[in-house]
């Protein structure tokens, strides 16, 4: 019998190129299994172990307990609870064995030997393939496709390696046969046991840069560099490219002589019309590019909200920007990182007049200014009370008949209205109950954030969901969840 397996675990080893211990955990797997169905049939939860000899091939059988806490202890075929043993001896967590009569390596066990050995030899392929081709996700493959499936294609990639191309990777109207050579990004090794492994796209942004490269020798050499890709796949694109030699012309090189370069990349791509923008790390002017052939009027940019309101002077160079099917925006956004709002100058002059509006009614109302000073106060800048009340007094001198004397009253007037909004705020904030504070793992911060939820008390907290909490600043899902347990355990405890 120890002989049966030592000759199995070298027969597998010299045909599949398997770790021989690999092939030994296998069977010891199988014996387990085998182990259990025989003499444990009417306890499946009984825990076995199997350890085989590596020299000999001969193996001995253990059942074995966990040592858990009295609570824990809910299944006895596995466990012992830690107060009916020694304490002495044995703490939480400790293994308990004891050796059991083995059963012999007959048919059935074999059987379930092979069947563990064969996913095992699959799984150790599967790891060999992920290995190889995990340092290339990004890189374009070269390949033949070898048969359609139901939702996409399996394409020979040579070495025994086969990629998967899905068709919500595929161009739109693109259509593939048998035995057509085609390129792909690689841009996902899959690791699981189960489906495709190598997965193919030729919609991914990568694939338009990858293609650029083959074709443009500045790019591989690196003389010129990509930023930045936006793609509609199949439709329309935009490239951002950046210069690192400016006696080269990056848009130029790109195109090529006659547009042959930027032709052959549109030709692999069913077509793709492909827009080749300078990068600049002057955002106004990076979106001012990204929009052509329009031509911006102004541009007013948020960084802080990534927002940029661009203004056209008219309706024909609005629709430029826009472009069919909003394309040029979409993909200008994309590139660029900013949400672009498009407007005519009467359309921005408007709002601005309806934004001044409001600030002029605001300090009219809330300083107790006249209309003239109210208007004075938003035409050099201000948007907010708290401004008026805490910028350097320097900047009102830009404000015709405005001397220190009444430059003070104004700032004067505006703490005294910022300090009252915020005892409103803090009159009207709830507190959350010492208890719900005292929480374990409760911070003072997030007992006051739940307050303002209407969480006031730990039995409000024990009713709440995770997601009812995502919102609260610095408390992530697992701790929610936690504080959450901890205030059900009263349910429990009554």
């Amino acid at each position: 019998m120890s002989r049966e397996i030592l000759t199995v675990v070298e027969t597998v080893s010299n045909e599949k190129g398997l770790n021989p211990e690999d092939i030994f955990e296998a069977i010891e797997e199988a014996l387990v299994v085998s182990t259990k169905k025989k003499v444990y049939t009417e306890q499946p939860e009984v825990a076995v172990r199997v350890a085989i000899n590596r020299d000999t091939g001969d193996y001995d059988t253990y059942r074995y307990w966990t040592v858990v806490a009295d609570e824990d202890h809910e299944m006895p075929a596995c466990q012992l609870a830690i107060t009916d043993l020694d304490q002495e001896e044995w703490s939480i967590g400790d293994i308990k064995e004891e050796q059991i009569d083995s059963i012999e390596f007959g048919r059935i066990a074999a059987t379930q030997a092979k069947q563990v050995i064969i996913q095992k030899i699959r799984e150790a392929e599967r790891a060999l393939v992920a290995d190889a081709f995990e340092p290339r996700i990004g890189e374009m493959m070269y390949g033949e496709v070898k048969k359609q499936t139901r939702d996409g294609y399996i394409v020979d990639l040579g070495d025994n390696a086969e990629g998967y191309l899905s068709r919500d990777q595929m161009l739109p109207r693109e259509q593939l046969r048998a035995k057509s050579r085609i390129n792909a990004i690689l841009y996902h090794v899959n690791r699981d046991n189960r489906g495709a492994q190598l997965l193919l796209s030729r919609t991914h942004p990568e694939m338009l840069s990858a293609l650029m490269q083959k074709e443009v020798p500045e790019i591989a050499e690196q003389i010129i560099e990509i930023r930045n890709v936006a793609r509609l796949p199949g439709t329309r694109a935009k490239i951002a490219v950046k210069t690192n030699d400016h006696r080269i012309d990056p848009v130029g090189a790109c195109i090529g002589m006659r547009g042959t370069r930027i032709q052959a990349v549109q030709q692999e791509l069913d077509g793709e019309r492909i827009d080749v923008v300078v990068w600049s790390d002057d955002p106004a002017q990076f979106i001012i590019s990204a929009l052509e052939p329009a031509d911006v009027s102004s541009i007013i940019l948020d960084e802080d909200t990534q927002t940029a309101d661009i203004v056209f002077s008219t309706n024909d160079q609005l629709a430029r920007a826009i472009g069919s099917q909003g394309q040029n925006v979409r993909l200008a956004s994309e590139l660029t990182g900013y949400k672009l709002n498009m407007m005519l100058e009467e359309e921005y002059q408007q709002r601005q007049q309806n934004e001044s509006k409001v600030f002029i009614e605001l300090f009219y109302e809330r300083l107790e200014v006249d209309q003239d000073l109210a208007q004075a106060l938003v035409d050099i800048g201000f948007t907010s009370i708290e401004e008026v009340a805490y910028v350097p007094v320097e900047t009102f001198y830009d404000i015709e008949g405005l001397d220190d004397e009444a430059i003070d009253m104004i700032q004067e007037r505006a703490k005294e209205v910022v300090i009252a909004d915020e005892l409103v705020k803090q009159q009207n904030m709830k507190e959350p109950s010492q208890e719900l504070q005292d929480l374990e793992g409760m911070t003072v911060s997030w007992a006051y954030k739940m307050a303002q939820k209407d969480i006031i008390t730990v039995d409000d907290l024990a009713e709440q969901a995770v997601f009812d909490l995502e919102d609260i600043e610095g408390l992530d899902t697992e701790t929610a969840g936690k504080l959450i347990m901890k205030a059900r355990e009263s349910w429990f405890n009554e």
